[in-house]
């Protein structure tokens, strides 16, 4: 917990710090100058509040593959298990009518797999050595089409847009409060208010406070996007299937040292249920997917 709220901080730093640049010593070297206008602070924090987000999904199939050292495999894979689970995912791409994904195995104890990429056509399903070694056919399939129901959903490219806009959002408000703040401490001849770095410190902290706050429609979007995948998956396959995989996962050992970075592309998650858990309970997905 401690690794993942220091980045968060270091993430909102490095915003500040570009934004501060950009908008002071970049631009006006273009001679670009943003007024003190609010409609001229939207535009710019809707540019890179989204573009930092689209920068994210574009790059995060290559991240994927990093964190989690992904081997690829294919149809002509030398390991049998390989070549089926590969044709598995294939053929179910195809059911759902979308182009088939890499597919990919990394080495991890937990039993878990994702889905991520920028598009249909550039996308990737990956799996645990665990899910692998733990589940029937049966239900490693339903975990199969439940990551290719993400893909054709097109969840990565809407969890993008939320997260792109609740990124201009936070920016924005963050700082027209802090003007706000400034303009407050100011005498009557206009002398006072926060100085520069005063200014960006106050951002910082709002910045922190909002993001944790607009992390909860995120979340909730998450947690929905779940239960339709699930749903999809029981279209492609059964929702007994999908239901017993549940199981499976519920049973399944965590590994707390695995990378946290792609949690919310993972199809179960351990984190108790709350207004920032980014997956429902295992137990009401299956209660769900039985009325089905």
């Amino acid at each position: 917990m401690g690794k993942r709220i220091f980045l968060f901080l270091l993430t909102n730093a490095l915003v500040i710090v570009s934004v501060t640049i950009i908008v002071n010593v970049i631009l006006p070297l273009f001679g670009v100058r943003l007024g003190g206008g609010y409609a001229g602070l939207a535009i710019f924090c809707g540019i890179f509040g989204m573009v930092g987000a689209i920068f994210s999904l574009m790059i995060s199939r290559w991240m994927a593959k990093r964190a989690y050292r992904i081997q690829l495999i294919s149809a002509t894979h030398p390991d049998a298990n390989a070549r089926q689970i590969f044709h598995m995912v294939d053929h179910l791409a195809k059911t759902a009518g979308i182009p088939t994904p890499e597919v990919g195995i990394y080495q991890s104890p937990e039993p878990n797999a994702f889905a991520t990429g920028p598009s249909k056509k550039s996308s990737l399903v990956a799996f645990s050595t665990g899910i692998i070694n733990q589940m029937g056919q049966r239900e490693l399939e339903a975990v199969a089409a439940h990551e290719i129901s993400h893909i054709r959903n097109g969840d990565m490219v809407t969890m993008t847009l939320l997260t792109g806009i609740a990124n201009a959002l936070v920016m924005f408000m963050s700082r027209v409060i802090a003007q706000i703040i400034s303009n407050a401490m100011r005498d009557e001849d206009g002398r006072g208010g926060l100085g520069f770095l005063s200014y960006y410190l106050v951002v910082f902290v709002l910045e922190s406070f909002f993001m944790v706050l607009a992390y909860i429609p995120i979340a909730a979007f998450s947690r929905w996007r779940e239960y339709r995948a699930d749903a999809g998956a029981a279209r492609l396959t059964s929702a007994e299937a999908m239901a017993r995989a549940l199981e499976s996962l519920q049973r399944g050992v965590v590994n707390k040292a695995e990378p946290k970075g792609f949690a919310m592309a993972k199809i179960s998650s351990r984190k108790r249920a709350s207004l920032w858990a980014t997956h429902p309970p295992i137990e009401a997905r299956i209660r769900r997917l039985m009325r089905t």
